[in-house]
C-alpha cells in the first residue's frame, strides 16, 4: 500500500474491514491447529504470513493516523494559541453558536 494517510470515511471503514478480516484469520489458525496434513499446513503457512503482513500494514496505518492527530492538535495550539491545558479543554469544548 502506498504512504496514504486514512482520513477518509472509505479509509477508516478499510481500515475496520482489516481489522475484522485479521481476527477472523486469528481464530481460523487457532481452530485448525489439530489438521496435520500437507495441504492444511501449507495453507496455515501462508495464512500465517498473510496475516503477519497485514497486522504490520494496520499497525503502519494506524501510526500515520496517531501521528497526524498530533500534529494537527499542535497546529491547531499554535493557532489558537492554547497556552494551558485548560484553554485546551475549553476551546475543544466550545459551542459555536
Amino acid at each position: 500500500m502506498d504512504a496514504q494517510e486514512p482520513s477518509s470515511p472509505s479509509q477508516e471503514s478499510l481500515l475496520d474491514d482489516l481489522r475484522q478480516v485479521i481476527e477472523n484469520a486469528e481464530e481460523l489458525l487457532k481452530n485448525t491447529g489439530d489438521y496435520h496434513g500437507a495441504l492444511y499446513q501449507a495453507a496455515r503457512n501462508k495464512l500465517a504470513e498473510a496475516l503477519q503482513n497485514a497486522t504490520a500494514e494496520l499497525a503502519r496505518f494506524e501510526d500515520v493516523q496517531i501521528d497526524r492527530m498530533i500534529e494537527l492538535t499542535a497546529l491547531a495550539n499554535r493557532l489558537h494559541r492554547d497556552i494551558s491545558g485548560e484553554a485546551k479543554l475549553l476551546r475543544a469544548f466550545k459551542r459555536d453558536s
